[in-house]
This record gives C-alpha cells, sequence and structure tokens, in this order.
C-alpha cells in the first residue's frame, strides 16, 4: 500500500507540474497572452483529488498496523484470501436486473411507456435474487 501512497502523490506532483506548464504555455503563446482559466483549474482540481487519494490510502496504511499480504513478497495466496461471502456462480437473476436497467434506460431515451415496464422486471430480479435460496434446488 506504500507504493499506491508514494504513486499518489507523484501523480499530484505531474498534475501540479501540468497546470504550471499550461498556464505558462499560455502565457507565452502570442495568440492568447493571458491565462486560460479552465484548463489551469480543472488541472490542479485533479491534482487536488489525487492529493485527496493519497492522504485517504496513507491515513489507512497507518491504521491497519502493518503491510498487507499483497504487499509481501514472501506471502503465499492464501495469506490475503478472506472470505467474501456466498456468491451464486449459476445465478440468472444478475442477468435479469440488468436487463430491467436496459429496459428502463431505454424507456427514458425512447419512450416513457417502457418505464412502468424496466420497474416491474426490476421488482421480480430483486425478489428473484434474494429469494433464490428459499425454494427449488438449493433451498435451506
Amino acid at each position: 500500500m506504500r507504493s499506491n501512497v508514494i504513486l499518489w502523490w507523484f501523480l499530484m506532483a505531474f498534475f501540479v507540474a501540468c497546470a504550471a506548464i499550461y498556464t505558462i504555455w499560455n502565457l507565452v503563446d502570442p495568440f492568447h497572452g493571458y491565462v486560460e482559466w479552465v484548463g489551469t483549474v480543472a488541472l490542479l482540481f485533479v491534482a487536488f483529488m489525487s492529493a485527496m487519494i493519497a492522504v485517504y490510502l496513507h491515513r489507512t496504511y497507518q491504521a491497519q498496523g502493518g503491510e498487507l499480504p499483497e504487499d509481501v513478497l514472501t506471502a503465499d495466496i492464501d495469506d490475503g484470501d478472506p472470505e467474501l461471502g456466498e456468491f451464486s456462480p449459476w445465478s440468472w437473476w444478475p442477468i435479469v436486473l440488468a436487463g430491467s436497467a436496459a429496459v428502463f434506460l431505454l424507456g427514458l431515451a425512447v419512450g416513457h411507456f417502457l418505464l412502468p415496464i424496466g420497474l416491474a422486471i426490476f421488482l421480480v430480479a430483486i425478489v428473484g435474487w434474494v429469494y433464490e435460496y428459499y425454494r427449488g434446488h438449493f433451498a435451506r
């Protein structure tokens, strides 16, 4: 994680340098001769966002009390393998849920009559996904 912190601080310095070069270039340019504020402010905001991510990662690195298994070169694969939960690789409900989102967004773009159809498919997909372990072959 320490290398990620260094990378984000490097990106922040890079974008500050880009903002300075961009501003100087606009001032030196004979066609402009003035600061083009949109690009300068956008580059400074990107530098600020990179600094925010670097500070967050640094604080997280300090709070965890040591290196992550992914950062130790001698760590095994099993050292960084937490239990993430139970997932159903055979489940079709996420595809139905994505289809409902597609129908809903298509209704926003094409015709509003598709909005309730997409919402209805969404409700069926959510209920089916939540209750897929309560009936059928995989019931508990």
